[in-house]
């Protein structure tokens, strides 16, 4: 998104019709609150790292909440000040940074810290196949075929990632 800022008005039209849709309700901004939250969207430290996820949410939340279907200059600011705290607790989050640095795919908050887990145990084992059985070490005893390395080779293909990547960052 930060890279679109073009984009941005069409993008919030889209993301209320969706949320009116959902809602059942017709939804609008005032004309004040409409300018904050583009100011805030098209500004250059705003860095929607969690891209749409985070815009769209964001929009989601501002129609639940509004009142009589009308979005406040007091919600916009209350909204952009909640996604500047989750930000920056987000890049403050060790998990975050790391998995942040290996690929720019939008993860759900529970997979962040199980993939930072595995690109810490990859980068600590000299072999895929040290990596895989190291990871593996419960459910590999249950399973007829053991081909550790096979399975973290898919795991990490969830992510976009082989590895490669998990020695070069």
């Amino acid at each position: 998104m930060r890279d679109r800022t073009q984009d941005m008005e069409a993008n919030l039209r889209h993301e209320l019709d969706l949320a009116e849709r959902r809602l059942g309700t017709r939804v609008g901004f005032n004309v004040d609150a409409a300018e904050a939250w583009l100011r805030f969207a098209h500004a250059p430290d705003t860095a929607w790292p969690g891209n749409f996820r985070d815009f769209g949410g964001a929009i989601l939340r501002l129609c639940t909440l509004a009142p009589r279907g009308r979005i406040t200059r007091a919600q916009v600011d209350e909204e952009i000040a909640a996604l500047r705290r989750r930000w920056r607790a987000a890049e403050a989050d060790p998990d975050t940074r790391l998995v942040s640095a290996l690929t720019k795919a939008e993860l759900d908050p529970f997979d962040v810290p199980q993939l930072a887990h595995v690109v810490r145990t990859c980068r600590t084992s000299s072999t895929i196949s040290e990596a895989g059985r190291r990871l593996f070490a419960v459910s590999r005893e249950s399973r007829t075929s053991r081909n550790d390395a096979d399975r973290l080779r898919k795991y990490l293909a969830r992510f976009d990632l082989a590895w490669t990547d998990m020695h070069d960052g």
